[in-house]
């Protein structure tokens, strides 16, 4: 690969990190999820009522790990930070 530069960086900005994955992964999930922006949290697009919610927290404000849990199924809502 003469001449080719090599990625160096998977983020744009690490202060951009946490919003720029969530909305992609709420753009890549949404007929699963919605992405609630203030506070930020990630969680089940159809809810039913009645049910226990689960919800989880967790990542040190920067990752988005148990955004990946939110679904049918599983997680009703994922807080990161």
């Amino acid at each position: 690969m003469k001449g080719a530069q090599a990625i160096k960086k998977f983020i744009n900005h690490v202060d951009d990190f946490l919003s720029e994955s969530l909305a992609g992964f709420a753009a890549a999930h949404g007929d699963l999820v919605v992405l609630n922006q203030e506070p930020v949290f990630v969680r089940r697009k159809e809810l039913k009522p009645g049910k226990v919610a689960l919800i989880s927290g967790g990542g040190s404000g920067h990752e988005s790990l148990h955004s990946g849990f939110v679904g049918y199924g599983m997680l009703d809502a994922a807080c990161p930070g």
